[in-house]
């Protein structure tokens, strides 16, 4: 008897189970989605304004600085010398937070004058239409408050600005009446992505700063519509969509009488879905050529 119970017991020890052992499943807790921003990425973008503003205020704070340095050395003879290099010091300090504040305030002012330059477009239905695409894609981006505009222009478009607290995006009338649902669902998606990834903000003080073309592109980020595509892509999960928008930018000629062969485009041009709406021959060695864009799109 107790032979056979030995004999049972050891028939049923888990070491003489069969089949592989359960494992729980253990998540990475440092595992980040490339396509989702995160605050660091939103934080950089905030902090490459900042740096625009110091760097022109570079002069002042070096001329600041020797003066500074000069008082302190002096202040051995005269302590009050250093209440005076403290002073310098904090006067200097004040002006370029100052700089810093009026760049961002004036990046604020650009979405009504767009609403004064451009004309009103399309027709009930198109705005109908832009308003449900909108509506869902503000819940999946989490984006409140935004504000659409249907403008008459014969180039395809859009923007989105900071406007108060809210934003107001820009569609032209031309994008509306050629783009296939999708391909709309794509730019719009595009344009809730910047900012999403906290770019509007640099964006719109590019459009507003008294900056040569290069210092304008340098305070815009190049590479930020390429990064935009990827963060839209991943959220609306169909980058075929945006591809194909970005094809028809692509293929379109852009007409004497738009808007987006104007002086004003260019200073504006960074805030726009399709930043180079102007440009004659396509560049594959730019990030934010519409071509390649697509092309990067498509190998998804």
């Amino acid at each position: 008897m107790a032979t056979q119970q030995r004999s049972r017991t050891r028939r049923h020890s888990p070491s003489r189970q069969r089949g592989p052992r359960h494992v729980e499943a253990v998540l990475d807790p440092t595992w980040r989605n490339p396509y989702a921003p995160t605050p660091e990425e939103r934080a950089g973008h905030l902090e490459a304004l900042h740096r625009f503003a110091l760097k022109r205020k570079r002069l002042e704070i070096a001329l600041a600085g020797l003066v500074v340095v000069a008082l302190a050395m002096g202040a051995v003879a005269s302590p009050w010398l250093i209440v005076v290099a403290l002073l310098v010091a904090a006067l200097v300090f004040l002006d370029v937070r100052r700089s810093m504040a009026a760049i961002e305030g004036r990046g604020t002012e650009l979405a009504s004058l767009m609403q004064a330059t451009f004309q009103p477009g399309g027709t009930s239905k198109d705005r109908q239409r832009l308003l449900t695409v909108l509506d869902r894609l503000t819940a999946t981006f989490g984006v409140d408050a935004v504000s659409a505009f249907i403008v008459d222009d014969a180039g395809y478009n859009a923007a989105l600005v900071p406007s108060g607290t809210g934003f107001n995006l820009f569609v032209t009338n031309s994008l509306m009446a050629d783009f296939e649902l999708i391909e709309l669902e794509g730019v719009v998606a595009h344009c809730l992505a910047r900012q999403r990834m906290g770019t509007l903000a640099r964006l719109s003080a590019s459009a507003m700063v008294n900056a040569s073309p290069s210092a304008r592109r340098e305070l815009a980020g190049a590479g930020v519509t390429y990064r935009a595509d990827e963060v839209a892509a991943a959220a609306i999960r169909y980058p075929l969509g945006l591809a194909g928008a970005l094809r028809k930018c692509a293929a379109q000629v852009v007409s004497p009488s738009s808007f987006f062969a104007t002086p004003t485009y260019d200073r504006w041009r960074y805030v726009w879905f399709d930043v180079y709406r102007d440009r004659a021959t396509r560049d594959l060695s730019d990030l934010d050529d519409v071509e390649l864009r697509a092309l990067a799109l498509e190998e998804w």
